[in-house]
């Protein structure tokens, strides 16, 4: 497993991860780190798909979206997950689970993952979902974080 710092240069270095997975809380507007980034990326893309009301980051939500070539990795999946206040450690685990299973019925075998802020959650509950719910699906080698420094520290965390 690999961490680092969600920032532009990040995600420009993502070459060889099938997808990027982010979660999007519906109150969380402006968008901001890693999904701030990737839209910033997408040139508004997303925003515009959350303006339009077609996805808004309700619990539930998922959404495809293709980079068309301006992220190094081919498709963003962006799961809803509600208010951020609502994120406790059980929720995170569910939806880490319910992400890494649409993950691979799609066919991804290696895929960067941006948190939801969850600020209720300090890192190390973030860090025990991470390797609970989401890594067993992938394989260490295979996941690249996009976290803050606490999270990265945890993980054993480059850059």
């Amino acid at each position: 497993m690999n961490a680092q710092e969600p920032s532009l240069e990040s995600l420009d270095g993502l070459i060889g991860c099938d997808a990027l997975c982010l979660f999007v809380a519906e109150d969380d507007r402006p968008l901001s780190g890693a999904a701030g980034f990737v839209d910033w990326r997408l040139g508004g893309g997303l925003s515009r798909v959350l303006q339009q009301g077609f996805f808004v980051g309700a619990a539930d939500d998922r959404l495809l979206f293709p980079t068309g070539g301006t992220l190094p990795v081919p498709r963003v999946f962006a799961v809803g997950v509600g208010p951020d206040a609502s994120v406790d450690a059980a929720k995170l685990g569910s939806l880490l689970e319910g992400a890494a299973a649409m993950l691979k019925k799609a066919g991804v075998s290696s895929v960067a993952l941006a948190l939801p802020k969850a600020n209720a959650l300090n890192d190390e509950a973030r860090v025990e979902a991470i390797k609970r719910h989401f890594v067993p699906g992938f394989g260490n080698g295979n996941v690249t974080v996009l976290a803050d420094r606490g999270v990265r520290a945890l993980l054993g965390g480059t850059r």
